[in-house]
């Protein structure tokens, strides 16, 4: 296993994609975006793919990628998971490419290193790596039906589709239609796609490819959960230092003293555990062990930071202006993202061979 601890470089990329949230994806922004029915801030996404490169870190250079590991799009997903970002990174930049780069599909991948395109793999968010997945019917040479729960499809310029003869196609997203689904994340939508006989270009084996995706897109949005965790802890310790009752800071009673240590150790022990599953992907050892782990972890972690978070902050925390309810959303939707906590520990326990009794 290699150092867990964060690199200079590693330092160098989380300062530089930090500032660039600072400066582009403030609260009251994201908020608003939310309310305005298109949530997805392209404008952030070209500064973060063209500007910093950032869509094509998995991508080999040869391919106009960066050619870095999966530990930089960690440091890169904390800092997406701080700011609630309303980007398709995790969808395009990881779950889409991971399956690109199974299947080997040099074009499609130099397009998604660049950010010109936005790739989303159809596949339910919802379901773990090495679930069970709906596909559509292929059917003289057209594809057919109808997939539901897909994130970041209303944006996406290509879809990557299964099919029932075991292909995996790629999709122009024109030709498809896309309806958004009631999301509890507002920040990261969902919809349906119905192909009603459109063509699709196949592009390899849809089983190893899914799989690989899910697999990375889980272990990677365990970095995302504790980038979250870590700001709803910061800024709930930085609340209860202002907000006073009988004439005292809240956070120097004894009662929330023990539960802000408590959460203190959670969220350290999930980002061991986060930078532990980048470290297993970028390397390949262990890996289904180290993203089940990881997962089990570190979503039920992050509700719990976003509800402390929200109870702490008091009447101010229900109030839509805050921002603390876009990361109890977030995390409430990432825990089933990739399958449950539950779906991971079953999967952990069979992994090392702990059957139920």
């Amino acid at each position: 296993m290699s150092d867990l601890l964060y690199s200079e470089e590693e330092e160098a990329l989380r300062s530089a994609v930090r500032d660039l949230l600072t400066d582009h994806c403030d609260a009251p922004g994201v908020i608003a975006r939310t309310e305005s029915g298109t949530p997805h801030h392209l404008a952030l996404w070209k500064a973060l793919t063209d500007g910093m490169g950032l869509a094509g870190l998995l991508v080999p250079e040869e391919l106009d990628g960066q050619g870095a590991t999966h530990r930089e799009v960690a440091v890169v997903m904390e800092e997406l998971g701080r700011a609630v970002a309303p980007v398709p990174y995790l969808t395009s930049a990881v779950v889409a490419t991971e399956a690109l780069l199974a299947c080997g599909t040099d074009d499609l991948l130099r397009d998604l290193a660049t950010g010109t395109t936005i790739g989303a793999l159809a596949v339910a968010l919802n379901v773990a790596p090495g679930a069970a997945y709906r596909v559509v019917r292929h059917e003289d040479g057209l594809l057919h039906g109808e997939l539901t729960g897909i994130a970041d499809a209303a944006v996406a310029d290509v879809l990557l589709v299964p099919a029932d003869d075991g292909g995996l196609y790629a999709v122009d997203a024109t030709t498809a239609t896309v309806t958004p689904q009631t999301s509890l994340d507002l920040t990261r939508p969902l919809a349906t796609v119905t192909l009603a006989g459109v063509q699709g270009r196949l592009l390899g084996d849809a089983e190893p490819a899914v799989r690989r995706a899910l697999r990375a897109g889980a272990g990677l949005l365990a970095s995302e959960q504790f980038g979250l965790a870590e700001w709803t802890l910061t800024e709930t310790v930085r609340y209860l230092k202002e907000r006073k009752q009988f004439n005292r800071p809240v956070g120097g009673f004894q009662s929330i003293k023990h539960r802000l240590a408590q959460l203190w150790l959670e969220v350290v022990n999930t980002r061991a555990a986060a930078r532990n599953a980048a470290d297993a992907l970028a390397n390949g050892d262990d890996v289904d062990m180290a993203v089940t782990v990881a997962q089990a972890y570190a979503a039920p972690v992050a509700v719990h930071a976003a509800e402390e978070a929200l109870q702490l902050h008091g009447g101010i925390g229900m109030t839509w202006e805050h921002p603390v309810h876009l990361y109890l959303k977030r995390a409430k939707a990432d825990s089933i993202a990739y399958g449950t906590p539950g779906a991971h520990r079953e999967a952990l326990a069979a992994l090392a061979d702990l059957q139920a009794p």
